[in-house]
């Protein structure tokens, strides 16, 4: 038995020379990359200001951190996660009719490419800009951060989207039209039920990245914890960075366990 282990694996292709190219190839752009890297601005003055921001961080402002009033940071997460579910359900109402017009399983392939072209346009702007572009409009706050996540929301949840709805099982649909089911039948009782839990794994899914984008987002004032954030590390109050630090961490972990057990839900029921 051995014997013949070893005769069937002498026959395989030896690939090492292969694995060896790829390894030369990643190290020669590895090393490549490295030569933007500029160390020499760094000092022992420098080493002193990493000590002291870690220690901050390391030392929260608790007062700061468990404070109720609107300057604490638990209001400023609550804000967050209504900027973030509003940017979500934005997004989402928006990115349905789009996914139905770029499916070309359902309709005529120029007029899915043509609606796919828009789509890829507004991924291609950085949520920074729509966020500058947004304060210009509705000035610093919530509204703008809330429209902002709504409008990049719309590229990745339709993407996903015209996939499921591609990979829909046309069987379904076309037994209920032999059975003489009305247009609305088919979509009641044959579409929905078969997008519905993707869309709402997906939705989710969306939710979690925009909880992250809207606490980037504050940075450049469209609201959220983020403002708040740049302010104190401005002001070298590295305690309350901790601070706001640990909410968000605590923010995140909280929302991926709860988002976690609905998509398993959605999934397997």
């Amino acid at each position: 038995m051995n014997a013949a282990i070893k005769e069937q694996y002498g026959k395989q292709p030896r690939k090492w020379h292969y694995y060896l190219l790829i390894f030369i190839i990643i190290a020669a752009i590895f090393i490549w990359s490295m030569t933007v890297m500029n160390m020499s601005g760094m000092s022992k003055n420098g080493v002193k200001i990493a000590g002291k921001i870690f220690s901050g961080i390391f030392h929260p402002d608790l007062k700061f951190l468990f404070a109720l009033d609107t300057t604490g940071v638990g209001y400023l997460l609550l804000q967050t996660i209504a900027i973030a579910i509003l940017g979500t359900l934005v997004g989402a109402i928006i990115a349905v009719p789009l996914s139905f017009l770029s499916a070309t399983s359902i309709m005529p392939a120029w007029i899915a490419y043509i609606v796919r072209l828009f789509i890829m346009a507004v991924r291609t702007v950085p949520p920074f800009v729509y966020g500058l572009m947004f304060i210009r409009v509705t000035g610093p706050g919530a509204s703008a951060g809330a429209l902002t996540l709504g409008l990049i929301s719309i590229g990745m949840i339709s993407k996903l989207f015209i996939e499921t709805i591609e990979d829909l099982d046309t069987g379904i649909i076309e037994s209920m039209d032999a059975a003489g089911a009305t247009t609305f039948q088919k979509i009641r009782f044959g579409i929905i039920p078969q997008l519905m839990p993707d869309f709402l794994s997906i939705l989710l899914y969306r939710l979690d990245m925009n909880l992250r984008d809207a606490s980037i987002l504050g940075l450049v004032g469209a609201g959220g914890i983020g403002a708040p954030m740049i302010f104190a590390m401005n002001a070298y109050k590295w305690p309350q960075v901790g601070s706001i630090l640990i909410g968000l961490f605590v923010l995140i972990l909280v929302i991926e366990l709860i988002s976690d057990r609905i998509r398993s839900y959605l999934l397997k029921g």
